[in-house]
């Protein structure tokens, strides 16, 4: 597939979704911060089931600062790796109240400091608080650029986030990961992958690898 050619795709997946709104809820930066720190290895389904709570008990870094580890786990119980959460979002808490003014910072160097917090949930954060450009990579978007064979299958997010940025207009980087993910979750799923109906997708089927794949067995 040609760089002309994936952009085209990816225009046409960006056209299926409007307006593609983040899926985790969250209504300010420290809520956004603590949301996708937690949607490590879970479902943002499952994140938004424990997050009403989360917040109401603690609403800023000052009141998640100062709560027991054990509390704040008890919160959030229910999600994967959760003792390890908490204990992050305490520390970062303490962090922000300490080094940021009680302020989620809106810098891809500062935030990665933060305990628990990633290049992924890093370009997140920075997209959805503050509307800086990213392309964060997630399992969805990982999956979809490598079937597609646009990077190596050994590459990593960083080197993935890398090439879609320098392949796709600044304006678009926002948007193009939100459709990505949606379009791996509704289509390109890993068990089952499938395309919309339409002579028009008729290209993604031909270069879309696991496809191919799946239509050998």
């Amino acid at each position: 597939m040609t760089d002309a050619e994936a952009r085209q795709l990816f225009d046409q997946i960006m056209a299926l979704y409007p307006d593609p709104e983040p899926t985790l809820h969250a209504a300010n930066p420290f809520e956004i911060l603590v949301a996708v720190m937690l949607s490590a290895q879970t479902t943002d389904v499952a994140v938004n089931a424990v997050t009403p709570a989360l917040f109401a008990a603690y609403p800023n870094p000052e009141a998640m600062a100062e709560a027991p580890v054990e509390a704040i786990a008890e919160k959030i119980s229910r999600l994967g790796l959760y003792r390890t959460k908490a204990a992050h979002l305490k520390a970062l808490s303490h962090i922000l109240v300490h080094s940021y003014d009680g302020q989620v910072p809106a810098d891809a160097a500062d935030l990665v400091k933060l305990p628990g917090v990633g290049k992924k949930t890093a370009t997140v954060v920075l997209s959805d608080a503050f509307g800086i450009p990213g392309v964060a990579v997630d399992t969805h978007v990982s999956r979809i650029v490598k079937g597609l064979g646009l990077v190596s299958p050994k590459a990593t997010p960083v080197q993935i986030q890398k090439r879609l940025e320098d392949l796709m207009p600044k304006s678009t980087w926002i948007k193009l990961h939100r459709s990505l993910i949606r379009f791996g979750r509704e289509h390109l799923r890993a068990h089952d992958p499938q395309v919309p109906k339409g002579s028009e997708w008729s290209f993604l089927a031909e270069h879309y690898a696991p496809l191919k794949e799946a239509a050998k067995n």
